[in-house]
């Protein structure tokens, strides 16, 4: 029982030489004619492929028609001849002053000679005598400056007075005092400035505004009349 269990391999069926000898020279041939059947056959038929150019020529755009020749010059219009009057104001600014031209004065004096008789321009032709001129206008005056009452000065007199009103908050907060105020009086008479000197609160305004509307006699100086700069006071009391 053993010996027939490697009895196949003692004694194989199949044995190493049973091939022909010719059978790897014919196979090598076969081989070798299939290779070149598979690059001859492309080669032959090449041309029923496309060639290059008609390839190509559905692809490539045509090419842009020439351009249009230029058109032929006109020969320019000659420019007008314009003629520039002398006697126009020129438009550009000259870049040099020419000198004015001398006037002869034998020229100017014949001239005047025969010229008519009569005033021509404020000079009167034939003397040659200037027109005497006019008299410029008198400057005005300025205002005289006001003078301090005092010495040599009097106060003027008071012509017309008018009681101040008396602020209701001035009384409902029971204020009361004097206001001296320094005036200045016109020449007509007429208040025509006023400052507080020595103010109390809410009665300041009430004094002044019944100062301006105060008047007085004009004060002279030298016979003229003059304004004047006093002191007046207004007071305001409670009842």
């Amino acid at each position: 029982m053993p010996r027939r269990m490697f009895g196949d391999i003692e004694e194989p069926s199949a044995k190493v030489g049973t091939r022909q000898w010719y059978t790897v020279p014919l196979s090598i041939l076969l081989h070798s004619a299939l290779v070149v059947a598979m690059i001859i056959v492309p080669l032959l038929a090449s041309n029923v492929l496309p060639t290059l150019p008609a390839a190509t020529m559905f692809v490539t755009m045509p090419a842009p028609p020439p351009p249009p020749p230029p058109a032929p010059r006109t020969p320019a219009a000659p420019a007008a001849r314009v003629e520039i009057n002398p006697a126009v104001a020129p438009v550009d600014a000259p870049r040099t002053i020419a000198p004015e031209p001398l006037v002869d004065a034998r020229v100017l004096t014949t001239a005047v000679e025969a010229a008519p008789a009569g005033l021509l321009s404020g000079v009167e032709v034939g003397r040659m005598e200037l027109a005497p001129p006019t008299p410029a206008p008198p400057a005005p005056q300025p205002p005289p400056a006001p003078v301090r009452v005092g010495i040599g000065i009097k106060p003027p007199q008071k012509i017309a007075h008018v009681d101040p009103v008396y602020p209701l908050i001035a009384q409902t907060a029971r204020v009361q005092g004097t206001v001296i105020i320094e005036a200045t009086i016109g020449v007509d008479g007429t208040v025509t400035d006023a400052r507080i000197l020595r103010s109390v609160a809410l009665l300041d305004q009430a004094a002044l505004d019944a100062v301006k509307q105060w008047r007085y006699t004009p004060t002279l100086l030298n016979g003229q009349p003059v304004p004047v700069i006093m002191t007046v006071t207004v007071s305001f009391a409670l009842r």
